[in-house]
């Protein structure tokens, strides 16, 4: 087959699109980034979102840690106190340690 005859045949399978048509192709293209685009932005704010609940998760370890630590603490202290002046209550503005009457 010649040049000419392939390049006749090429041009015969070839048709153009309508500028109709090439616009619904630009604009379906188009659509298709901005729901790239979209997809790329929500995976971010999921990446922030992730990073922000792991750092409330190391708060809550953190704060807890300290809970317990302050309960071991006043435990301690209450059994001193106990030990020291038997049981009873304290007032707490003026420091007045009132033993109960049953001891």
């Amino acid at each position: 087959m010649s040049e000419e005859s392939k390049l006749a045949e090429k041009l015969e399978n070839q048709q153009q699109f309508t500028e109709e048509e090439l616009k619904n192709i630009k604009e379906i293209q188009q659509e298709y980034l901005k729901i790239q685009t979209q997809f790329g932005r929500i995976r971010i704010a999921n990446i922030r979102l992730e990073e922000q609940t792991e750092a409330l998760d190391l708060s809550t370890v953190n704060t807890e840690k300290s809970f317990k630590e302050l309960q071991e603490r006043e435990r301690k202290f209450l059994k001193e106190i106990t030990d020291k002046y038997g049981e009873g209550s304290v007032d707490p503005e003026t420091g007045q340690f009132t033993k109960n009457k049953s001891e």
